[in-house]
């Protein structure tokens, strides 16, 4: 028999199991847990090492879906409404189009080498008779380069005298009139002229080709200007004639009711209270798709703070469109109503997909919300054709727009993931749909506006194409100077103009042109598309 000792102790062993027991669970809920933790961080990290190697070796395109494939969304809608359709026999007379080849060499000048046998061989293999030219026939047509030229300019200045007074003067000097002689673009400089200036800007901010390229092939042709020459100029010609005209230009946009913006780092070198390695930002504003004046301003700022486009803007009412930097949001308490980028709302889950397994792609959720971007830009594509106003546009968006933003973002909700380990990219995708949406529907309100901001990044690229290549800016006035210069190069090309006609113009014009008449040069003006203009398409 078991005395009270030993029951005692029996429960106390039983109690002393129960207990270790229990701690095993628990240790083994925890080994659980953080093995849970583990295997979805480690998913986390294979989903950004699927994207990262997709960003660097995929393919750059954001198109999804072609403008004539039809939705999983609206399929059956667009089936059933579709009506059978009648056989029509039509009779017309097809007219010859010319062909793609001809329409390509019309309006270039055209030099004809003839080509004849020579004297003595022009003899009948019959009768060796006496062979006369009858025909002739195009064989083909080819295209001539002429490389640059470099001439040599002399301002010869004519000096003029009176004879009568050469005859009677004694003591009295005689009287000389010199003819006028336009001002050089850069007072000093005797080599720079508006036409080599335009050359080395246009060179730089349009074919983004660093001076220190640009002295290599001047070189080559014979012309030594050192590249910190040739800074110089630019930045003269950024301070002295091109940022005057950008004031001007800023002018014209604040007047517009909707604009874009956007904006990427550049690196400033030197710059007082400032690391080499500090990252810098060039902002970019350009004016809405309706303007019937282009404007495309960049501005150069040490820092990304949202107070930079809260000055530049200043005066402007109306709508930006923006991406989703929080920079931007100040903007709202200034009279400015954000419109934000589906483009950038669809490279969301772009990415989502991007960073799954091939095999897991097809039927993932990402799918979804990426079909529900693509329906937002074949409506628009859709409005495009039908040629809408601003005014049916949006009348179009509230009917058919509308509904697909309101079942977009109530999909969005409820597949968000409120848990702490949802980090995934489906995720972060659903996350800033839900924190965009205001912004996001903001296009419903007015017809002018667009879906996305991509107007701007179009804007943008030749800057970022361009940094790739000359990497930096010395100093801040170096950085203004680009700014500047990209500022006419771009605004030029959006109003239609060939940037190194204009700024030749710009530069043959404006140092003998009273400042209060420099509007007159605005891109806009007829006198300079009538100069500057793109004469025809070609290619």
């Amino acid at each position: 028999m078991i005395n009270d000792a030993g029951v005692a102790q029996l429960e106390a062993e039983i109690a002393a199991l129960k207990s270790e027991k229990h701690e095993l669970q628990n240790a083994n809920s925890q080994l659980i847990g953080e093995n849970a933790k583990l295997k979805l961080l480690n998913e986390t990290y294979l989903e950004q090492l699927r994207l990262a190697r997709a960003r660097l070796f995929g393919r750059s395109s954001e198109k999804t879906q072609l403008p004539d494939q039809l939705g999983f969304f609206n399929e059956a809608e667009v089936l059933a409404d579709e009506e059978p359709k009648k056989e029509e026999i039509a009779s017309y007379t097809r007219k010859k189009r010319k062909g793609k080849r001809d329409e390509f060499y019309e309006g270039l000048p055209c030099e004809q080498i003839i080509h004849e046998l020579p004297e003595d061989e022009r003899v009948c293999p019959d009768c060796n008779g006496a062979l006369h030219a009858c025909g002739q026939s195009v064989l083909r047509r080819e295209v001539k380069i002429i490389p640059a030229q470099v001439n040599a300019v002399e301002h010869v200045q004519t000096v003029y005298s009176c004879r009568r007074c050469e005859r009677c003067a004694v003591d009295d000097p005689v009287p000389m009139v010199k003819a006028a002689v336009p001002p050089p673009v850069i007072p000093g400089s005797g080599m720079a002229s508006a036409s080599l200036l335009s050359f080395i800007i246009s060179n730089k901010y349009v074919l983004a080709l660093p001076l220190a390229r640009q002295e290599q092939e001047l070189r080559r042709i014979g012309v030594h200007i050192s590249r910190q020459t040739m800074a110089n100029w630019v930045i003269f010609a950024g301070r002295r004639y091109l940022e005057p005209l950008c004031e001007l230009l800023h002018q014209e946009f604040l007047k517009n009711e909707v604009g874009h913006a956007d904006e990427s780092t550049v690196q400033v070198v030197r710059e007082d209270g400032r690391n080499a390695s500090q990252k810098s930002y060039m902002w970019m504003y350009h004016t809405g798709k309706d303007a019937q004046r282009q404007v495309v301003l960049f501005e150069y700022q040490p820092t990304r703070e949202g107070r930079h486009p809260q000055t530049f803007l200043e005066g402007f009412r109306g709508y930006l469109h923006v991406d989703a930097y929080s920079g931007y949001k100040a903007l709202e308490g200034c009279g400015v109503t954000l419109v934000e980028c589906w483009s950038h709302m669809r490279r969301k889950f772009e990415d989502a997909l991007k960073a799954l397994k091939k095999q897991d792609r097809k039927n993932a959720k990402a799918n979804i919300g990426l079909e529900f971007c693509n329906q937002i830009f074949a409506l628009e594509r859709e409005f495009d054709d039908q040629k809408l106003d601003s005014t049916q546009r949006k009348v179009a968006r509230e009917q058919r727009s509308m509904p697909v933003c309101e079942a977009f973002f109530e999909w969005a909700k409820s597949e968000y993931d409120t848990g702490a380990l949802a980090k995934n990219a489906l995720n972060s995708a659903l996350t800033y749909a839900i924190n965009q949406e205001r912004w996001l529907t903001n296009f419903l309100l007015d017809g002018r506006l667009e879906v996305s901001n991509n107007r701007a990044e179009r804007s943008i690229r030749p800057f970022t194409v361009g940094r790739k290549n000359w990497l930096f800016s010395f100093s801040p006035k170096g950085a203004n100077a680009s700014a500047f210069a990209y500022s006419i190069a771009e605004t030029a090309q959006a109003n239609g103009l060939v940037p190194f006609l204009y700024l030749n113009y710009l530069f043959e014009t404006l140092p003998s042109l009273p400042r209060e008449r420099w509007g007159e040069c605005l891109p806009w003006m007829d006198d300079v598309q009538a100069v500057c203009g793109i004469p025809r398409k070609c290619g």
